[in-house]
């Protein structure tokens, strides 16, 4: 380990560069879906290394972002693939998605990297402080202007429910703090310290609190038995269609017909509830009124059936406005409820900032020239034989905390989306992780509709109910989750729990820091 600290700390200019967003790019091997762990104990330690070399505040910011810039390559290339589903409109796009977008959220890391430098600890508490500094950093990634926090550090847990309990009362990012401070651990291992026994109980007292995680979050599991609601049957539809195919005019119909016969596919008769993903309908559905009656015969007389499509209003507004929607129909083919989609995708359902960028030829990925519009905000729906329920659209799953309506909390989540945009990438894995981290965080089971997977039920502790894969056509059939009786601690305070641990957290720091001086100053009086 000294060996390679030296080496690491050894590098200069572009090799240095290069080292770190080799570094960054590795780290990502640890999310969805490798969740290779171990290789997070090399790239954070030697970036733990690189910013303790650094001789001034640049080199050390530098450090950070191209870690981040690797990381943010490696873990968001699948953007390409959206970009190329029209390529002879949107492939000149693919290097600003690919490397422009990664160039501007690393900023974060980098400004982590130069906080850490700044507060000049030693040892363990150079490793706090660069974990409270990344954790913040992600904080701020996913507030500032529309918010990104998409692959945070925390989500590498989200293969062991036993791990992810945590994030019930932190949130996800109560586990990107002790995500960082476990993988820079090692780097003690080369510290240059007088007594190498206290680097060793650095590590025992990692192990000690991997061990209390798992171990917590297995209590919290095995008293979690699995509560259902009762008298309902859901039906998730998964049919698999290309991107590319999507909004095709001559392929509507036959699009159409493959929802009906899925829908309607052997067991039928036992459902009471059906959910089609995203955008299934490419039409607007309030103006198709035999194609609803056509949905609606497929239900029981007290069944609904949730399908995301595009929704506008009657009227002479222009530009017409649209919404990225959720309707519920009854076996009438009635429309009795509308959620519409309030969290929309940069460059995707509108674009930011469209005079200047028209100019330069941008436009949104997603069919038709006129933006989304956004609709109110999180909100819990009523509906009639089901339990109320809080609709999310896509990306909207992927913001910690601010999932559903505080004042009226619904009993689950139903997240519908379309990662047909991704195709067959880490993208969708990804995806999943983070809606799943949702359920944990509010107590909620999660439905969850994707056009090309993933499909599945999760249920309030995270644990997968049922699945249905990335790049297959079926139907998942599956019971509905009852939610936890009380929200957690996340679920009912949100980011105070996380505000408050990181003040004790910086006190630690400020500990340390006056130690590290006080032991630098006896040496000095002891030489």
């Amino acid at each position: 380990m000294v060996r390679l600290r030296a080496v690491v700390e050894g590098l200069t200019g572009w090799r240095r560069h290069l080292m770190a967003a080799l570094l960054g790019a590795l780290a990502v091997a640890a999310l969805a879906p490798l969740h290779a762990l171990p290789v997070l104990l090399v790239s954070f330690s030697a970036l733990l290394w690189m910013i303790a070399a650094s001789r001034h505040a640049r080199a050390a910011f530098a450090a950070g972002w191209w870690f981040g810039f690797g990381y943010f390559v490696a873990g968001l290339y699948w953007t390409a693939i959206a970009m190329l589903t029209e390529p002879e409109r949107f492939a000149w796009m693919v290097p600003f998605s690919v490397f422009g977008l990664p160039a501007i959220l690393a900023l974060f890391p980098g400004l982590a990297a130069l906080a850490t430098w700044m507060v000049g600890c030693r040892s363990w508490g150079r490793i706090l402080a660069l974990a409270l500094a990344w954790t913040v950093a992600e904080w701020l990634r996913g507030q500032i202007l529309s918010g990104f926090p998409w692959n945070l550090i925390g989500y590498v847990w989200s293969a062991w429910p036993e791990m992810i309990q945590l994030a019930a009362l932190t949130g996800v990012y109560g586990l990107s703090f002790l995500t960082v401070v476990l993988a820079t651990v090692p780097a003690c291992l080369a510290e240059r310290a007088p007594r190498p026994r206290r680097r060793f109980a650095l590590v025992a007292a990692a192990l000690a609190v991997l061990g209390m995680l798992w171990g917590g979050g297995t209590l919290r599991l095995a008293g979690g038995a699995l509560e259902t609601e009762p008298g309902i049957r859901l039906r998730i539809v998964q049919p698999n269609i290309r991107q590319s195919h999507k909004w095709r005019e001559d392929l509507r119909a036959a699009q159409f017909a493959t929802y009906l016969r899925l829908s309607s596919s052997a067991g039928l008769e036992r459902i009471t509830h059906l959910i089609w993903p995203e955008t299934a309908l490419p039409f607007y559905l309030a103006r198709e009124p035999a194609l609803a009656r056509l949905m609606g015969g497929l239900l029981k007389p007290s069944g609904l059936l949730l399908t995301g499509a595009p929704r506008t209003e009657a009227g002479g507004e222009r530009p017409p406005r649209i919404w990225n929607s959720v309707h519920a129909i009854d076996a009438g083919g009635r429309l009795v409820a509308t959620y519409d989609k309030f969290h929309l995708v940069p460059f995707g359902e509108y674009l930011p900032l469209r005079r200047l960028l028209r100019w330069f030829g941008a436009e949104k990925i997603a069919p038709g020239a006129i933006d989304f519009s956004a609709g109110r905000g999180p909100q819990t729906l009523t509906l009639p034989g089901l339990p109320p329920v809080g609709p999310l659209v896509c990306y909207e799953a992927i913001f910690p905390g601010r999932v559903v309506a505080r004042s009226d909390r619904p009993a689950w989540l139903l997240n519908v989306t379309n990662d047909g945009w991704f195709g067959i990438s880490s993208g969708p894995y990804q995806h999943f992780a983070m809606a799943q981290m949702r359920a944990v965080e509010e107590g909620l089971p999660l439905v969850r509709a994707a056009n090309t997977g993933i499909s599945a039920v999760v249920d309030p502790l995270g644990r997968i109910v049922a699945r249905l894969g990335l790049g297959r056509a079926g139907v998942l059939d599956s019971v509905l989750p009852r939610a936890l009786p009380a929200p957690p601690p996340y679920g009912r305070y949100g980011d105070l729990v996380l505000v408050a641990a990181s003040l004790v957290v910086i006190l630690i720091i400020i500990f340390s820091h006056r130690l590290w001086k006080r032991t630098e100053q006896t040496n000095k009086e002891n030489k």
